[in-house]
């Protein structure tokens, strides 16, 4: 396994890292890894290694499509196990597989909240903002027991350095009450992503995480207690949960929960995920290889006019329902779901043609 080749472009141990300057320090050795199991049901057949790192901002690539500067990862893999995940690619760097093993080998950065507060306190730190759970979720399974988001929390709180936090985990209603702290003193963001309701796709497409159902109990809940939360409403998944009633039935339950915000976005297949879904495609639902072959035959993004329809629909429905920041904490009052068309033919799935 290669530790060692993970370098931040840094100067000395525990300063933030500078754009531009050459890599010189690796963020933790092979001598600083510690190899764990835990025998509990939750934790059955999933390695945990236990690193010490040396920096844990981590600046975005100049290309890159995020609208930020600055994350914060405190771990590498994730037991959330999405058939579909862009961040499988990373765990190739470390000679991990990028399947099976993207979701059994957790890289825990135990020291992930004393090296963030030391990283806060330099003269070099901006204050710039701080995303979370934009590469794997911050609130996993792994989170449970290596508590490590209270310190990061509380790090940033201290330093009233405004950050966001994405995530499928509802272990987050664990810390309501540091982030209703957090958010008394800098900008907090909140997104919970749900990318359908469907029970059946939701357990064989993104098996270790919770229901869907659960996940805007989370919205619902931050709604509840002041802390306005968007939804990131992903991954639509083509011919799978794209048909226009579908949208409709995850726009309204959204809105139903008080989400401030939903921002739709379709599947994109980098590789590393892309075999990996290609793989559960073919055992699940082979009749759609083929139209999956062509969708995504330019490359890991859909292409953009059908990226455009639907996020227009989604938009359109988000209108509808009387989702934005205008209403955020507002009550909403929810149509009822239309009645069903009379009976007639078998509806279609959509074409490439």
């Amino acid at each position: 396994m290669r530790w060692e080749n993970l370098t931040v472009e840094s100067g000395p141990p525990g300063e933030p890292a500078e754009h531009g300057r050459a890599a010189d320090a690796a963020l933790f050795g092979a001598d600083s890894v510690t190899t764990r199991t835990f025998d509990t049901p939750e934790f059955r057949g999933i390695t945990f290694h236990e690193v010490r790192a040396r920096s844990v901002l981590n600046r975005v690539p100049g290309a890159s499509r995020m609208p930020f500067e600055w994350t914060v990862n405190p771990y590498r893999g994730c037991t959330h196990a999405c058939v579909y995940c862009f961040a499988r690619r990373t765990h190739g760097y470390l000679d991990l597989d990028t399947g099976i093993g993207f979701d059994t080998q957790i890289v825990v950065k135990v020291n992930a909240p004393e090296v963030l507060r030391r990283q806060l306190a330099s003269r070099r730190w901006q204050g710039d903002h701080v995303a979370m759970g934009t590469n794997v979720d911050c609130y996993q399974r792994a989170e449970g027991r290596y508590r490590l988001m209270p310190g990061i929390i509380s790090a940033l709180t201290d330093h009233a350095n405004p950050f966001s936090v994405l995530t499928k985990g509802t272990l987050i209603l664990r810390d309501l009450d540091l982030l209703v702290r957090a958010a008394q003193v800098t900008d907090v963001g909140i997104s919970v992503s749900v990318g359908f309701l469907d029970t059946e796709l939701w357990r064989t497409v993104e098996p270790g995480t919770p229901a869907p159902e659960r996940r805007l109990d989370v919205v619902r809940t931050l709604g509840e207690h002041g802390i306005g939360c968007g939804v990131l409403m992903a991954p639509v998944i083509p011919f799978l949960s794209d048909a226009p009633a579908q949208l409709r039935e995850t726009v309204r339950a959204i809105a139903a929960a008080g989400a401030t915000s939903v921002t739709p976005l379709v599947l994109h297949l980098r590789p590393g995920a892309r075999e990996w879904f290609a793989a559960w495609l073919g055992r699940h639902h082979p009749h759609l290889v083929g139209r999956y072959e062509r969708l995504y035959v330019e490359g890991a993004y859909a292409p953009r006019w059908y990226q455009r329809r639907i996020t227009r629909q989604v938009h359109e429905l988000a209108e509808e329902y009387g989702i934005g920041p205008t209403r955020a904490g507002r009550a909403r009052r929810i149509r009822p779901a239309p009645a069903p068309p009379p009976a007639g033919p078998e509806p279609t799935q959509l074409t490439l043609m």
